[in-house]
């Protein structure tokens, strides 16, 4: 499971495609509540059960995470 910080993932079209292409897994800290390594670390923390959920599912996929919110992008 990817876990990374990239508020503009939707727009990185070859970074999406690279996830996808490798059967990759990712979340990406997406939302402006992350923007310090604590707000990130509460953003992990709040969507933490949910985020652990996706580690039983077959990639590739890619998800937005943040507060109150986590959105399948891929």
């Amino acid at each position: 499971m990817i876990i990374t910080r990239d508020s503009k993932i939707r727009q990185h079209r070859a970074e999406v495609a690279a996830v996808l292409d490798n059967n990759g897994r990712m979340v990406a800290l997406a939302s402006s509540d992350a923007t310090s390594t604590w707000a990130q670390l509460e953003v992990v923390m709040t969507q933490w059960r949910r985020i652990e959920a996706l580690t039983e599912l077959t990639g590739p996929f890619i998800y937005t995470a943040a507060r109150t919110s986590l959105v399948k992008v891929a």
